[in-house]
């Protein structure tokens, strides 16, 4: 049964690549295959925030979130020359600098919320989905609805306050940038680990990788592995990693074919609504992340897909999963795009998105408890 997962995951793959290849030439078929590696590298180090999050709060233990960190801190020290001077080795790379305002601090908590109920992040919907969640189909399928609702509701955000995109690598150069961005990431690092001595009396080590192709891989493997994803698809495409901006298009592709009217909503023109899932970059790195995981279930052979879903699993996939897909679009990404990909970029958006993002976190973990997804923590601590 394994061998066929991962046989079948590499045809998929091998098709997608062939598939947006006709649209996107050599770049889109090497999206699908980084794609593919980020995949493979979020299943086998279980690099999720959605978990890593609520570890820390629940149980004060932070080497997932020190793992990020440290992704974090590769991308400051790789990413911003690349962006800065990138052209000199012939490599066009352009960070994504967004505004900072109200409507991104509301659409960073709704996704906090949101992925705390639906179980998983942006990229951790994509690899869990692609590892064989069932629960997790559902989420996915609420986050492209989410998705879709935001287009329909998108200028009714405008006019709240906000301020221009701000750059730190145009602001200060890209030197001081680095030692800006890791300063900050250097007191995040402190702040976590002095929480965990206090609350846990020591400070929990990243496990060894166990293996390179079943797993499990260390998180500093994993942080390492989705550094080279991010660089990679910079490089490739010229712009940082993202996974949300594609689910819009790949639900209104769905509404389309069920005969509702979508052109009515805001935006979709019929070249808009007629456009393939392989013609957009996005769409064919996120195919390539789940085909990745797919391959990556099946060697380390926990593919084991199950149907047996109970209601709440249900309500809160389907309502985390909207609430992601919305607020997602609303603060320019998801954990990826908008977290990962903004201080990877040096955009103060990028930190913006951590608070907020954080704040809607810790609601969603407090949701948890009182629905009863988690029991109630021991006190103390």
């Amino acid at each position: 049964m394994q061998k066929i997962v991962v046989a079948g995951g590499l045809i998929g793959l091998g098709a997608v690549m062939i598939a947006s290849y006709g649209y996107g030439g050599t770049k889109f078929a090497l999206a699908a295959l980084i794609g593919g590696v980020a995949g493979v590298s979020l299943y086998h180090a279980a690099f999720g925030f959605t978990g890593a999050w609520r570890r820390f709060v629940r149980e004060g233990r932070g080497a997932g979130l020190r793992a990020q960190i440290l992704l974090l801190a590769l991308l400051v020290v790789l990413a911003y020359p690349l962006i800065a001077h990138g052209e000199i080795i012939g490599v066009k790379a352009n960070g994504w600098v967004f505004p900072v305002g109200v409507a991104s601090a509301i659409g960073a908590t709704i996704f906090g919320f949101g992925m705390q109920l639906g179980g998983g992040c942006g990229s951790g919907t994509l690899f869990t989905v692609g590892g064989g969640s069932t629960r997790m189909v559902l989420t996915l399928t609420a986050f492209v609805a989410g998705s879709v609702l935001w287009t329909g509701t998108a200028s009714a955000w405008q006019g709240l306050p906000r301020i221009s995109g701000v750059s730190a690598i145009r602001e200060l150069g890209t030197g001081m940038a680095i030692i800006v961005s890791l300063t900050a990431l250097t007191a995040l690092w402190i702040l976590v680990s002095w929480r965990e001595r206090r609350r846990c009396g020591d400070i929990e080590r990243f496990t060894a990788t166990e293996s390179v192709l079943r797993g499990r891989w260390s998180l500093m493997l994993g942080a390492m592995a989705l550094a080279a994803v991010v660089l990679a698809t910079f490089a490739v495409l010229g712009r940082p990693w993202g996974v949300t901006s594609a689910f819009p298009l790949w639900g209104v592709k769905a509404l389309d074919g069920l005969g509702v009217p979508i052109q009515a909503w805001n935006g979709w023109s019929d070249k808009a609504v007629a456009r393939s899932v392989f013609d957009h970059s996005t769409s064919v790195m996120n195919f390539g992340v789940m085909l990745g995981a797919l391959v990556a279930a099946g060697l380390a052979g926990r593919f084991a897909p199950t149907a047996r879903l109970s209601a709440r699993d249900v309500a809160t996939a389907v309502v985390g999963g909207i609430l992601m897909g919305y607020g997602a679009r609303l603060a320019y990404g998801c954990n990826i795009g908008g977290l990962v990909g903004g201080i990877a970029s040096g955009s103060l958006h990028g930190w913006w998105w951590l608070l907020w993002g954080w704040t809607g976190s810790m609601a969603g973990i407090w949701m948890r408890e009182r629905i009863g997804m988690d029991p109630r923590p021991a006190s103390g601590g």
